[in-house]
């Protein structure tokens, strides 16, 4: 009884120990920010310097204060960068691809609340064990369609023409590793939120049918255009005189451009400049610019940032955009990242209410974008965002096995202790 006592005791301290652990990694208790000044020159200076340690091929960097471009930086190891380099951004697509669905949300053309069925006709999700019907506009901007496709695409190198589109729904043939690559209904929509690139491609496809254009004409005549976007576009031309980034591997070397089918997922050639009049989009401009630019209503803008998708009970996604953390003033720190390899790694934040964000986009290392990016929300938060979770996971599950190592062999030197005692008092 007393031994059992003693394991019963261990046990409760050890889930107390878990407990004190995860909440202390989810609040930041034990996490230093980048820095300890409050000043967006000495939070440059601190990443740079992070920059610095990287293994990289090139980074563009801007911090916006209030809706101002405070500072921006640029580095390369080989041929230089500079706020107009376009960069292939991966799954960063995704937030802009959504303002030219919500477009066509405000013109009628969509319904956000409407079987996504009734405006397909080159094809249409296949029959399974779910009611197809329960696939929206709104459950495909947010993640929460009921979509197991995984997708993750890899793209097609050079000489490899890029699958149709149909067929790319079908049976993605660039599905990245681990992935299912088909896109069809595995779980009732809208009962949880799993991530699906295919469901992006499957937007791509529904902006093509309603508008009868190409999805990339489609966002450089509605979205780029209007926001003056000039260094943007989802299908490159070698031709366009815009200057495109190196791609560069984790090793620094130069390494392929993929192209891609799956253009609204993982497609966007962006720059600095480009993506700084996105972020800026989303506030009231210096002239009293509305927000949305006339591109989206405000009240539009303000929707796609509503909590949609809900994972393990914490809001963390809205109409096409990541919501990262609370900005402590009763919304979100909101943006998304993007991460395709053989090293790209991209990442936008934005408090909506402050105009204060942060945009890096790099190659060569496949995670310093959005660990940089994390660190901002943390220095201006004091909170840790999704990412950032994911990225402490490690030392989280590193400290709660030291914990139950150290309780549970003080649990056994105590029992051997206890029975040696007893044994020392039975031979007296």
């Amino acid at each position: 009884m007393r031994i059992l006592k003693v394991i019963l005791l261990t046990l409760s301290l050890a889930l107390c120990w878990t407990l004190l652990i995860f909440c202390g990694t989810v609040e930041g208790w034990w996490h230093a920010p980048l820095t300890e000044s409050r000043s967006p020159q000495d939070f440059m200076k601190a990443a740079k310097e992070e920059i610095s340690r990287g293994s990289i091929g090139n980074v563009t960097m801007a911090l916006i204060e209030n809706g101002f471009v405070h500072d921006e930086y640029f580095y390369s190891i080989g041929e230089p960068v500079d706020r107009n380099t376009v960069f292939q951004v991966a799954s960063l697509s995704k937030w802009v691809s959504a303002w030219g669905v919500m477009k066509l949300v405000e013109e009628g053309k969509l319904a956000l609340d409407t079987p996504v069925s009734k405006y397909l006709t080159r094809w249409q999700l296949p029959p399974g064990d779910f009611d197809n019907d329960g696939v929206t506009v709104r459950r495909l901007l947010s993640h929460t369609a009921g979509l197991t496709d995984g997708l993750g695409y890899a793209g097609f190198p050079q000489g490899r023409p890029a699958q149709a589109l149909e067929s790319s729904l079908t049976k993605a043939s660039d599905a990245s590793r681990g992935t299912g690559g088909a896109v069809r209904v595995g779980y009732e929509p809208g009962s949880k939120w799993q991530y699906s690139g295919g469901g992006y491609t499957l937007l791509q496809l529904l902006i093509e049918e309603v508008t009868g254009q190409s999805f990339s004409s489609f966002m450089t005549n509605k979205v780029f255009e209007p926001l003056g976007m000039t260094h943007s576009t989802y299908q490159w031309n070698d031709s366009s005189g815009l200057q495109l980034a190196a791609f560069y591997d984790v090793d620094s070397t130069e390494a392929e451009h993929y192209r891609f089918t799956s253009l609204a997922a993982s497609s966007l050639y962006t720059s600095l400049s480009d993506l700084e009049l996105f972020l800026q989009a989303h506030v009231v401009g210096i002239n009293s610019e509305p927000i949305g630019r006339r591109v989206l209503k405000p009240e539009t803008v303000e929707k796609m940032r509503e909590a949609h998708g809900i994972y393990m009970g914490v809001e963390i996604w809205g109409l096409g955009t990541m919501l990262f953390a609370s900005n402590n003033k009763g919304t979100y720190i909101i943006g998304h990242d993007g991460k395709n390899e053989p090293a790209i790694n991209t990442a936008a934040r934005l408090d909506p209410l402050t105009g204060d964000g942060i945009i890096i986009l790099e190659t060569g290392n496949p995670l310093l974008a959005s660990k940089l990016a994390s660190q901002w929300v943390f220095w201006k938060t004091g909170n840790v965002d999704t990412l950032m979770f994911t990225f402490l996971t490690t030392q989280m599950l590193s400290l709660i096995g030291i914990g139950w190592i150290v309780m549970f062999l003080l649990m056994i030197i105590y029992i051997k202790r206890g029975r040696t005692v007893r044994k020392g008092i039975h031979l007296f």
